[in-house]
């Protein structure tokens, strides 16, 4: 297996951000420093990230429904709560993209680097479908360029898919996943997210998860999960 997938089948980084630790001489195979992310290697070569040996370990998916107050990283070096305090697992999960402290909803947890990387990249375009609370009631005009496309200051937005659930509650799908997008794309048309759930990722959807709760995916959901990460 090449190092860089050899340390995100580990645990230890996506598969970009583990080409880039041995980039920077932070990996050793055999007790040399390694440069090269696609040398081949086992369990019995000694790969070590700063000193600590790594190896792969059983992956692992799972789908929380994060509260509001929590935060979307493995470690919170403050007094709030992060989402891997809520799922009850030994490995080193890491979430996949984040949810503002705020927001609430589904967000996924795993081990697996390659299909954190899958998940999130933009060149994959997998789909995440937020419910939102706005502070006035859109017009079917703001709706339109919801759908359109609005200008952000990082650029324009790809085309959502936006339904009016009741006067001021919207369910927008959208593609991308920059920092805040809906919050932001809601204030490019002069209004305000009052409350933010994402109610599906890909093709899992949050369902009867309660608030707090997390659950290990199935079989079945992995596959149709690694079906969207490979558009």
């Amino acid at each position: 297996m090449r190092l860089a997938k050899y340390l995100a089948h580990s645990g230890v980084a996506s598969r970009r951000r583990a080409e880039e630790l041995v980039a920077a001489g932070r990996v050793r195979v055999g007790g040399e420093v390694e440069r090269d992310p696609a040398r081949d290697v086992v369990h019995e070569s000694g790969v070590k990230v700063d000193g600590r040996p790594v190896s792969p370990e059983p992956r692992e998916v799972w789908m929380l429904n994060k509260p509001a107050g929590v935060v979307s990283t493995a470690r919170e070096p403050g007094r709030r709560r992060a989402v891997t305090d809520l799922v009850a697992s030994e490995r080193r999960l890491y979430p996949v993209g984040r949810l503002d402290a705020e927001s609430t909803g589904l967000i996924l947890l795993t081990n697996d680097g390659e299909l954190a990387n899958r998940l999130t990249h933009p060149r994959y375009e997998v789909p995440r479908t937020y419910r939102t609370r706005l502070r006035r009631a859109p017009t079917e005009a703001d709706l339109g360029r919801l759908r359109a496309g609005v200008e952000l200051e990082d650029g324009q937005t790809a085309p959502a898919h936006v339904r009016r659930v009741s006067p001021r509650v919207l369910e927008l799908t959208i593609r991308e996943g920059r920092n805040r997008q809906v919050r932001r794309m809601a204030e490019a048309i002069g209004n305000e997210v009052v409350s933010l759930t994402r109610v599906a990722f890909g093709p899992l959807k949050l369902g009867e998860l309660g608030e707090g709760e997390a659950r290990r995916l199935r079989s079945a959901e992995l596959r149709r999960l690694w079906k969207d990460a490979r558009h």
